[in-house]
């Protein structure tokens, strides 16, 4: 009897285990699943409108692929319509931005608004507060891939106002293998050497090291410049200075401020010249 319950149980058994195999869902089949290609058809995407929470406009996010443990990395289409734009957010892991269509806008906090066209990739740090969207004439659509930690991709904050969203766009950079640096136009003929270092030291390095936005970098160049009473220097800095996010109101504060402490002659010479370049904007 023991052997003919034994052989019974093992054959139950035995059945089971079949019987489970070949059930869709399946633990067997699931492993297999994970590690078949799979591909997705054209028209079968799932997209949705962007919550009003998170964007303002119209926006489309069409889902491309969601992460698929182990794998953390999840990717979708957006297109904004004129106008239309992501809340300030941060990504833990960073985010890449591909731009398929139309012209757009990217900001980090602290730093001037960039424009991005189709063809364009763009690599935001990780933590870092930014906001992206379209420019107020176009649409803009691209591929965004983010990577989860602990189960999170994004953390959104407040909403880009109207003002923040208007600010004008940086001038792009030349780049110094063009053959266009701008101090050799100026004075490169006279002092060749002088040009180079400031085009490649001044500007090419310590511009553009990441421990200051161009912002503040702007902010501290225009303070030391109206505390030395330097307005030829200051003309062109103040350009750069709006050209790199810091508004008219904030211009004028710095140089109010600096009246207390670089003396009264040096702020209203430096407000003749902000008039003078904000009155040619």
């Amino acid at each position: 009897m023991k052997l003919i319950a034994a052989t019974a149980i093992s054959l139950f058994l035995f059945a089971l285990a079949s019987a489970q195999t070949n059930q869709p869902g399946s633990f067997a089949t699931s492993v297999q699943d994970q590690q078949t290609i799979k591909i997705t058809r054209s028209g079968m995407l799932r997209s949705e409108q962007g919550s009003a929470e998170n964007f303002t406009g119209s926006v489309s996010v069409q889902f491309l692929e969601q992460a698929r443990p182990p794998a953390r990395t999840s990717s979708a289409l957006i297109t904004f319509q004129r106008g239309a734009r992501t809340a300030w957010h941060s990504h833990p892991l960073g985010q890449v931005l591909i731009v398929t269509g139309g012209t757009g806008r990217v900001q980090r906090w602290g730093d001037a608004v960039d424009e991005i066209k189709q063809g364009d990739i763009v690599w935001i740090p990780p933590g870092q507060k930014h906001w992206h969207g379209a420019s107020p004439t176009s649409a803009m659509s691209h591929i965004a891939i983010v990577e989860a930690l602990d189960g999170k991709s994004a953390d959104w904050m407040e909403k880009v106002s109207d003002a923040q969203y208007r600010v004008s766009i940086r001038t792009r950079a030349v780049s110094p293998s063009s053959g266009e640096r701008p101090s050799q136009k100026a004075i490169g003929d006279f002092a060749p050497k002088l040009a180079e270092l400031t085009d490649e030291v001044l500007y090419g390095d310590v511009w553009e090291r990441p421990q200051l936005s161009k912002r503040d970098r702007s902010l501290v160049t225009v303070s030391a410049l109206i505390a030395l009473n330097r307005p030829d220097q200051l003309r062109s800095h103040f350009v750069k200075a709006r050209e790199n996010g810091v508004t008219q109101a904030e211009l004028i504060e710095t140089i109010t401020h600096l009246a207390f402490y670089a003396g009264w002659p040096n702020a209203v010479t430096a407000i003749g010249v902000a008039r003078e370049v904000f009155e040619k904007k």
